[in-house]
């Protein structure tokens, strides 16, 4: 009802400073009935001091009110003036207040029905003691249900906005799972929301280690006590919620550390918490871990917490689920691209030393044959030379297979005399503006390689460009790459298997491929590939 009351007296922000005087008419009344209806129906009674005041007060009032009304008309009694204070008290306080202003009302309404006779008790007055207390118990037990209705209403609508913001934390964290992000932004959300949504101010994080230590990977901590910090092991023998949650898989709770045994419960009070309740976090049936919820009070958390925590929990081993299978997939599709370079690699080293020495010393020996031959068989000669020439041919065409295959120059120069030799060989003007440190993976450089082998591929045979852009340079820990050409434009990444290969290659390694080719306008490939190892987190 409070809140409700201030909604009505405040004034939303895209509200005019302005109001009309039919605004504030309405509002008015609307308070007052807001006020009276919270005062009488709230749940905890006033102090019965207040409610014997208010009681004398409505008597005193009544009673001017009664003695000018009989001025007024002396033959009539005005005694249900009376009854206004007895149903106001008998509304708002208990039942020995409300029968006390009964009894008082009912002997001012017979002094004043006499007045100014002597008051003389009778039957008639005890009759008029009878409904007033008639009255005053009927408003009593109205006004008590009333407020039992009232406060199971307070009690639902408190559960229901407790749930409803729960369910909205839920929803945050989830949306985070979802979007991929990385584990320790997923713990640090669930470490945060946990605690706001449970009511406390210290939420914490633990991985259990192989040698059954625990360690901390998020922590919400409460402000004035000392900070637990993210990486800090655990040792988990003697009392703790942790080893409890580790010994049986399920949740558990401590209200009371203070006599706990063991390292981690005086490091418990050492930050200074009291009381906490922990849930399990199980990721593909094995223990991973435990979400806790702790409290520097010395009252226990409530009953309803470890299925609460528990549904944090389960987010957790969602987010770890997926973080998982997908450092998996990444690492199977780096292991495919990589056997893939490296038969490439072996295929291309194959032909250069196997094929190519092979056709160049055939065409040693047929030119050796050829000037052996005599100036009266110039037929022969001729054909001969022939042949040789058809050898260079088909030992050049080998040359750039192998060249397409695995190029030697990516290995022992790098990406930028690659990437340079590419632009010497390609038949649309390519210009290159290179800013390349440092050698990079030669994972990376093959990838970034392709891309811009594709690339030229592509402008020179499909997108009648009449000239090429190529921008490499390392920034950070990432290195970036980009081709445009200035042709028709059109291509549709997801046709053919050159760019969909290049996605899956450039994504194998963690990197980002981006297309834009939008009719008449050519097309531009932006590649980010990561050459920095990051440490996984949920290895």
């Amino acid at each position: 009802m409070r809140r409700k009351q201030s909604r009505v007296r405040g004034w939303p922000a895209s509200t005019p400073g302005a109001v009309t005087a039919r605004h504030r008419t309405d509002i008015a009344p609307t308070s007052l009935r807001a006020r009276l209806v919270s005062l009488s129906l709230r749940p905890t009674t006033p102090p019965c001091w207040l409610g014997v005041a208010v009681a004398a007060a409505f008597i005193a009032a009544e009673s001017v009110l009664v003695y000018w009304l009989k001025q007024l008309s002396p033959g009539d009694a005005f005694g249900v003036v009376y009854l206004l204070g007895v149903l106001v008290v008998s509304t708002i306080w208990g039942l020995g207040v409300a029968v006390a202003t009964s009894l008082a009302s009912a002997i001012a309404f017979d002094y004043f029905r006499n007045w100014p006779n002597a008051f003389v008790p009778d039957a008639d007055d005890l009759a008029a003691v009878a409904v007033f207390l008639v009255v005053a118990l009927l408003a009593n037990t109205l006004a008590g249900l009333a407020r039992s209705h009232a406060a199971e209403a307070d009690r639902r609508r408190a559960e229901a906005d407790l749930v409803a913001e729960q369910q909205a934390a839920l929803r945050r964290v989830a949306t985070l799972v979802a979007r991929g992000a990385t584990s320790s932004e997923v713990f640090s959300a669930v470490a945060e929301e946990s605690a706001r949504c449970l009511g406390v101010l210290n939420a914490t994080l633990l991985r259990y280690q192989p040698d059954g230590s625990g360690m901390i990977v998020a922590a919400r901590d409460e402000p004035g006590l000392p900070k637990m910090p993210v990486g800090e092991r655990l040792t988990l023998e003697g009392e703790n919620i942790a080893a409890m949650v580790l010994q049986t898989g399920t949740p558990a709770r401590m209200d009371s550390h203070d006599h706990a045994s063991g390292s981690a419960a005086a490091r418990i009070r050492e930050l200074g918490l009291r009381a906490g309740v922990g849930a399990p976090i199980v990721v593909d049936g094995r223990l991973w871990g435990v979400i806790i919820a702790g409290t520097s009070r010395r009252e226990p958390l409530p009953s309803d917490t470890e299925p609460r925590l528990a549904e944090f929990a389960d987010l957790v081993a969602t987010a770890i689920a997926n973080a998982e299978a997908h450092a998996q997939l990444t690492a199977s599709r780096a292991r495919i691209v990589a056997a893939a370079d490296e038969a490439r690699r072996r295929l291309e080293r194959d032909l250069h030393d196997g094929a190519q020495q092979r056709l160049v010393s055939l065409g040693l020996t047929l030119r050796t044959a050829e000037s052996a031959v005599p100036p009266e068989l110039s037929a022969l000669q001729t054909q001969l030379s022939e042949v040789v020439a058809g050898l260079v041919d088909v030992s050049a065409d080998l040359r750039e297979i192998s060249r397409g295959i695995h190029p030697a120059i990516l290995s022992k120069g790098g990406l930028g005399p690659a990437l340079k030799a590419l632009a010497r060989r390609s038949s649309v003007p390519v210009e290159l503006d290179l800013d390349l440190t440092d050698r990079v993976p030669e994972s990376a450089e093959v990838a970034a390689y392709y891309v811009a082998a594709e690339a030229l591929t592509n402008a020179a045979k499909y997108a009648q460009a009449s000239g090429i852009h190529i921008h490499a340079r390392t920034e950070g820990p990432h290195l970036h790459l980009a081709v445009r050409d200035d042709g028709v434009g059109g291509a549709e990444p997801t046709e053919g298997s050159g760019l969909i290969g290049l996605t899956d290659r450039v994504e194998a390694l963690g990197g980002q491929l981006q297309i834009t080719s939008h009719p008449g306008c050519g097309t531009t490939l932006i590649v980010r590939i990561p050459i920095v190892t990051e440490s996984p987190t949920t290895s």
